[in-house]
Formats: structure tokens, C-alpha cells, sequence
């Protein structure tokens, strides 16, 4: 795709690599049938290869409207596009300079800002927990919409103390130890089971996800430079071999530290090594399967998978879970159609496009009740989540069936 960029942006590192990523896209639209809004609005501005274009003509010095900006909000950033694009397109990275550029020039209403503000700034607070731990007490009176996105309260476990020789970091997150705490116990008490201790900085917390996502990317880099604060030491001493995520979103976040650093002279060098010790928990199954597989009791029946964007799409890890849990005993199924569309979540997504991700969510659960499971695993919270509101059967993270394995009858 040919572009002369505007005066504005020449130059410019945002400039630079967005040129770069444009000139990569030849218009073929086959992303256009893989985007989850695409399939849902049927607008070609609502699919990757129409805001691919709308970028363009900003970066070309037109200005944007709210009805740019509004096309841009409405995609997942699932980066589906990305698997299917034949011609290696970055989409996830043109889009975040996209919406950051058209938040600059585009003002957002005084409702629009509060909204994100509190997202931004309440879901990675510490007063986060007992917000939750208040609406999980009163969890029955909340409205349907907002009943949904809080869990009944979930008791986490014990957390292993043996100390071995193997040791990895792990992120607890910011919204999963007040919503599902057992996932990061579950965490710790399987790999413990295979000679693995985690350990947790005190000091990290949010990834940076929830904040960059909602254009605040200052504030987003901020957290993900407080997070390579806290887990430097361990890494400069080699005390850790790898930083488990168990939660795909932030994997994917903190996979791509070094690109979202690259241009800090105090952090890029940590940001890439930091980016490179990075793991998905599914990544470890390959070492776990041989260790455990005679101390696991798999449950009978059918489980539902369900891979999450970030997973799939973001980090590019496929079959991964599915493997591994089948070679413990466990029968494992994912859909048979539309296994790679999103469920709507897509971190804040479903608090801003409710209608959208409500539409994606009932499509995605359709497909998952075909296998007739007795559960749907997932592998991050806000897919687990967003999936369990619209469903009885139980969604939980695949981990914390192997967990349950694991435990003495």
C-alpha cells in the first residue's frame, strides 16, 4: 500500500513504524473474514482492512471525527486479522498508534473520559479487592449486567511453602487475586507438585494492559516499568529461569515490553530481556506432562476449550493446553466452527461495547455447548469470566482442573 505521510508524522518513531506497517497491507481482505465485528456489524469500516485505511488517511493529514474514532473503539484488538494475513501486517501495533493519534485530535465527552478513567485507574487500584469483596456480598441484589462481571466469592487454597532449586516468577495480576484467587494457588501448587517454586514480587502489579488499551499509554508504560523494577533483582542474580503468566492478556502484554520500551534509554535493554524470559503456563506443560502424569487423576468427561485471543492470535501458542491436558488422561474439545473468533471480552471491551461482546459471547457458547461438556476451561480471567455470564455449565481456568487432579482424593 503506497503512503505519503503528512508533514506531522514524517520522522517521527510513531510515523515510522506506521508507514512500515501499512506498506506491508496489498488490500486483500482476507482479514476481513476472521474479524468478530466484521461478522457482527457487516461494515467494512468495522473490520481491519477498512480502519487500516481510515488510519492511513490520518497519517496523511486528514482529520479524523468521532465517527473514525468510534470504528477504531469498536475493534477487539483480538489481532485474528494477524493469523490470517497473508502479508505479515503488525495490525496490533498500527492500531495502538492509530487510537492514539485519534484521541489526540478527537476529544472524548466528559462521560466517555470518567468511564475509561475508572477502568483504567479502578481496575488496577488497590482498592480494587474490597470493592469486589462488596459486591460479591451483595452480589444477588446487583443488576443483571453488572451481577455478571462479579464472581461469587472464591476461596483461594493453600499456597505451597517447600522451596526448590527451579524457580519462576509469577504475576498474580491485578483484577484475579480479588475475582478468582484459586488460579494463581492452583498456580503455584502444580508446579510446586513438579519441583517448581514460583515466587511473587510484592511490588508488580498491573501489567499496563487494561491502561494502554484504553489510551492511556503513558500510564500503561508506567506500570510496565514499575513491573521490570520489581523483577530485575531476581533476573540480575539469576535466581529465576523463566516469568510465568497464567493469565493470557497480560502474557501478551509483557511478550512485547521490549517493543512498547524500545525507545526508553533507561529501560529498553531490561524491557527485552524481561520480554524474552517471558512464558505462557502452557508452555511449561511440555516439562510438567512427564513429571505428573502418575500423580494425576483426570476427571471423567468431556471439557470445552476455549483459546483466548491473546493466546492464539497475540502470543501465536495453539494446540498447546490441549495437548497437554490429552496427554494427562483429560478429554479435551474445542469448537468445531469459529474456534478462532474472539468471545467478546477483550479486557475492558465488554464494560464499553456491551452489545457487541454479549453478541460474541452467546455465538462463541453456542458453538462450546455442541461438544456437550461438563465445563469450559479457559486460560485468562476475563475470557473465563465474560463466558460464565452467559452460561451454567462451569468455566474455570484449565489450570485449576489439572489442580484438582493433583489433590488427594
Amino acid at each position: 500500500m503506497q503512503t505519503h505521510l503528512s508533514p506531522e508524522f514524517q520522522g517521527t518513531p510513531e510515523g515510522e513504524e506506521a508507514e512500515a506497517i501499512l506498506r506491508k497491507c496489498v488490500h486483500c481482505g482476507f482479514c476481513t473474514a476472521t474479524c468478530p465485528t466484521y461478522q457482527v456489524l457487516g461494515d467494512e469500516l468495522d473490520g481491519p482492512r477498512g480502519r487500516i485505511y481510515l488510519m492511513k488517511q490520518v497519517l496523511e493529514g486528514e482529520q479524523p471525527t468521532r465517527k473514525t474514532q468510534l470504528h477504531l473503539d469498536r475493534c477487539l484488538t483480538c489481532r485474528n486479522c494477524e493469523s490470517t494475513c497473508p502479508s505479515g501486517v503488525d495490525y496490533g501495533r498500527l492500531v495502538d498508534i492509530g487510537r492514539a493519534i485519534v484521541d489526540r485530535k478527537v476529544p472524548r465527552g466528559v462521560p466517555s473520559r470518567a468511564l475509561r478513567m475508572a477502568l483504567g485507574d479502578g481496575l488496577s487500584s488497590p482498592l480494587f479487592k474490597p470493592a469486589m469483596r462488596l459486591g460479591q456480598a451483595v452480589r444477588g441484589l446487583l443488576p443483571a449486567r453488572l451481577r455478571e462481571k462479579v464472581p461469587p466469592r472464591q476461596e483461594a487454597g493453600r499456597r505451597p511453602s517447600a522451596t526448590h532449586a527451579r524457580k519462576v516468577l509469577m504475576l498474580a495480576g491485578c483484577v484475579q487475586p480479588a475475582m478468582m484467587p484459586n488460579i494463581n494457588t492452583a498456580t503455584a501448587r502444580v508446579l510446586d507438585a513438579a519441583g517448581i517454586q514460583t515466587v511473587v514480587a510484592a511490588e508488580a502489579g498491573c501489567c499496563g494492559a487494561l491502561k494502554f488499551h484504553l489510551n492511556d499509554q503513558d500510564g500503561g508504560r508506567a506500570q510496565m516499568r514499575r513491573n521490570i523494577d520489581a523483577w530485575w533483582p531476581f533476573v540480575e542474580r539469576g535466581e529465576v529461569e523463566a516469568i510465568v503468566m497464567n493469565a493470557s492478556g497480560c502474557g501478551v502484554t509483557v511478550r512485547e515490553y521490549g517493543h512498547h520500551l524500545q525507545h526508553d534509554p533507561a529501560y529498553a535493554a531490561k524491557a527485552a530481556r524481561i520480554s524474552a524470559l517471558t512464558r505462557d503456563l502452557s508452555e511449561l506443560l511440555p516439562d510438567l506432562v512427564p513429571v505428573l502424569k502418575d500423580k494425576v487423576r483426570p476427571q471423567a468427561g468431556v471439557f470445552a476449550y476455549h483459546a483466548p485471543c491473546t493466546l492464539q492470535h497475540g502470543q501465536k501458542l495453539r494446540g498447546g493446553v490441549e495437548q497437554g491436558l490429552a496427554a494427562l488422561g483429560f478429554t479435551v474439545r474445542v469448537a468445531i466452527n469459529e474456534s478462532h473468533l474472539c468471545c467478546g471480552s477483550a479486557g475492558t471491551y465488554s464494560v464499553l461495547h456491551p452489545d457487541i461482546a454479549h453478541t460474541l459471547r452467546d455465538r462463541k457458547l453456542g458453538h462450546l455447548d455442541v461438544l456437550e461438556p461438563q465445563a469450559i476451561l479457559s486460560a485468562n480471567i476475563g475470557c473465563i469470566q465474560h463466558l460464565q455470564g452467559g452460561t451454567q455449565l462451569p468455566v474455570r481456568h484449565w489450570i485449576e482442573v489439572l489442580d484438582a487432579a493433583l489433590a488427594p482424593a
